[in-house]
Formats: C-alpha cells, sequence, structure tokens
C-alpha cells in the first residue's frame, strides 16, 4: 500500500467511525514508537513523525541536554521500517480505534451524571440488571432497584444517571430506579414550566415505590406551581406516576414561613395548629381527633415524609391528646432531610420533581 493509500484509508476510518483524524495519526506515531524502541538498534530518545500530507514515516533520533532540551537530531528511520510500519498498523489500529472510541464515550456520558435515560431490559439476576440506553449497556444494580418491581427481558423503563465510571473495557454506567432525583427528572420533561425555571422545585422526600412528597413554588405570580405540575385532570402527574408504578406523588406548595410549610407537607389531613421550638427544631402539630391517623399516614409515612421535606421533626398530637398534655412515641417522627433535599438540588438544578395531590390518604 502505498503512503497515499494508507492516509485515505486512516481518513476514511476516521470518517466511518467519527473521530479526529489528527487524533488517530497521533495515536499511530506513538505505537509506531514503541515498535521501534523494541529493536536493538533503536535511539535511546527518539520520536516519530506521520506527514499528514504525503503519508511519509520518519524516525526522528534526539539527543538531550540535561534540561531535556534537543541538542540535536537525526534521521534514524530504519531501512526497513516501512514493513514494521505496516505490520504494527493492521496490529494497532483497530485497538486504537476502539481506545478512542471507549474514551469519547466515556466522556460523552461522565458529562450526563444526573441525566435521565431510556433503557431495554437486557439481563437480569439477583444482582444486577443490565440496561441497553443505545450505545452501551447501562448495570441497574439491586440496591438501586425499587423491591417489587419486575423488570422483564425487552422492557423499557427510564432510569437516573448516578454515576459513570471509567473501565478498561469502556464506561459503566451505573442507573438508578430509586434516586429522588429521577422524580425530579420526569416531571421536568413533562412540565414545561420546571423546564423553564418558571417553576421551581424546593424540596423533595421519597420512598421509591411507594409515595414521594415535593414542594414547588412559582417565580411568576401568574403561575399556580402545583396547578402546573398536576396538569389538566392530573394528566401530567399521572404519566409521572404510570412510569413509576403507581408510585403516590403528594404536590404540595412551599412556603418560606414554616408553619404554613408543614401544614401543607402533611396534606392531605387538615391541620388546627402548629408550634414550633426553634431551638431544638421540633415542630409539635395538633389535628383534629379524626385526622390523626390522617396525618401520621401508613405506617408513620405520612408524618416522615413530610418531616424530611420540612426538615422540622414533627411531632403529632390529637387534640385529646393536646388537652391531656398526653405524650406518645405512636405520634411523634423524626427525620433528617438535609442531605436528601441537597442532593435533588444539586443534581437536577432546581428542576426537581412535582407530583399531584390526591385525595384521601392510608391510615
Amino acid at each position: 500500500m502505498s503512503n497515499f493509500e494508507f492516509l485515505d484509508a486512516l481518513s476514511q476510518i476516521a470518517r466511518d467511525q467519527n473521530i479526529d483524524e489528527g487524533e488517530l495519526l497521533q495515536a499511530l506515531a506513538n505505537a509506531l514508537l514503541a515498535a521501534y524502541k523494541r529493536r536493538d538498534d533503536s535511539a535511546e530518545e527518539a520520536e516519530v513523525e506521520i506527514n499528514p500530507e504525503t503519508g511519509e514515516i520518519k524516525v526522528w533520533g534526539l539527543e538531550l541536554d540535561a534540561d531535556g532540551n534537543v541538542t540535536r537530531e537525526w534521521d534514524a528511520t530504519p531501512k526497513d521500517f516501512g514493513r514494521i510500519a505496516a505490520q504494527t498498523a493492521k496490529q494497532v489500529l483497530m485497538q486504537l480505534i476502539r481506545d478512542i472510541q471507549r474514551r469519547k464515550m466515556y466522556e460523552e456520558f461522565a458529562n450526563r451524571e444526573g441525566d435521565i435515560v431510556s433503557g431495554t431490559v437486557q439481563q437480569n439476576d439477583n444482582r444486577y440488571t443490565l440496561l441497553d440506553i443505545g450505545r452501551v449497556e447501562a448495570l441497574l444494580p439491586q440496591a438501586e432497584q425499587i423491591a417489587f418491581e419486575r423488570y422483564d427481558h425487552g422492557a423499557r423503563v427510564k432510569v437516573y444517571i448516578v454515576e459513570v465510571r471509567k473501565t478498561n473495557k469502556g464506561p459503566q454506567i451505573v442507573v438508578s430506579r430509586t434516586h429522588p432525583a429521577l422524580v425530579a427528572k420526569l416531571f421536568e420533561i413533562e412540565v414545561p414550566e420546571i423546564a423553564s425555571g418558571i417553576v421551581e422545585i424546593k424540596a423533595l422526600a421519597r420512598e421509591p415505590g411507594h409515595r414521594s412528597k415535593i414542594a414547588v413554588a412559582s417565580n411568576d405570580p401568574m403561575v399556580d406551581p402545583v396547578g402546573a405540575c398536576v396538569g389538566a385532570r392530573g394528566s401530567r402527574v399521572r404519566n409521572i406516576t404510570n412510569e413509576l408504578r403507581s408510585e403516590r406523588i403528594d404536590v404540595v406548595p412551599y412556603s418560606d414561613d414554616p408553619i404554613e410549610f408543614i401544614q401543607a407537607a402533611l396534606q392531605p389531613a387538615r391541620v388546627r395548629e402548629v408550634r414550633l421550638d426553634e431551638v431544638e427544631g421540633v415542630a409539635t402539630v395538633i389535628v383534629h381527633d379524626q385526622q390523626l391517623s390522617l396525618a401520621i399516614g401508613k405506617e408513620g409515612q405520612n408524618a416522615r415524609l413530610a418531616a424530611r421535606l420540612t426538615g422540622w421533626r414533627i411531632d403529632i398530637r390529637s387534640e385529646t391528646q393536646d388537652s391531656d398534655e398526653a405524650e406518645t412515641d405512636v405520634a411523634a417522627f423524626v427525620a433528617e432531610p438535609d442531605a436528601i433535599v441537597e442532593e435533588v438540588a444539586v443534581d437536577v438544578d432546581s428542576s426537581e420533581a412535582a407530583a399531584a395531590p390526591t385525595e384521601g390518604d392510608e391510615a
């Protein structure tokens, strides 16, 4: 093969593989230098030059001073280097292409941490599920799966990219179905007002597969943030609920007033009174007797999520308990939501999930 044919072949490969031709030539030059260094008669210091116009390959021997500066150079190209070059090119070219593709793919997906993608289930066992997300496979570990969800072969699911790891075989993409920001990203897709920044998610608390609560605010007084997230007749939130396999989602209005915020966070229960102990970070919530079980929720879920959402320890009491000044362990719930709220805010840049308020709650 002539030098010009060689260049044409490289150009064609670069175009087909979407690789920069100069990068390909440099990688080949590095491989040729390694092949040259294996010769017994090689110069101690050398570099390989490939002329991008003619395809001519030269080896330059170098003499360096104590500071590493070149003091002399000479043409050290072996007479049989054309044969060596041809053999080396055949051996390493495809490997170079694979390496470059893997690096480019890693760089592409490394920038997508925090994004949501759709994948098709390829393989499933008790350790992880493999998803085809296009050019690569993604790993859905068991710890990132919703406990009762089934991932049948060929099923399509949306997942949140948690981490992109660099490996010798290319990028390893770790995804999640349990991350709170998955809910946020789904609503960013469904609610244009969130994507544009008109509606902002202030906080989000989630128990994957069961229930999420989000607090939303509007930067436009003409836009109702809760209504925008719920959609006409609940259409927007319904799409999210369907994707999350019927996970219940409550959207509540955010308020800078902690009393108003706590009252909203405990919906659908109606709160009679909230007393704040700002030193201890405790909110004592008084509800009508018939609202107690609704405020607490099934196995304490409503109160637990409200505490995570607001950042306050919530002590829920009925009117009767409050009047008797009775202490009750069942009616007190503690949560530390700071990490959850900050994580969502960082990962989705204030475009986190929203959800629809529903009537009634499981007691």
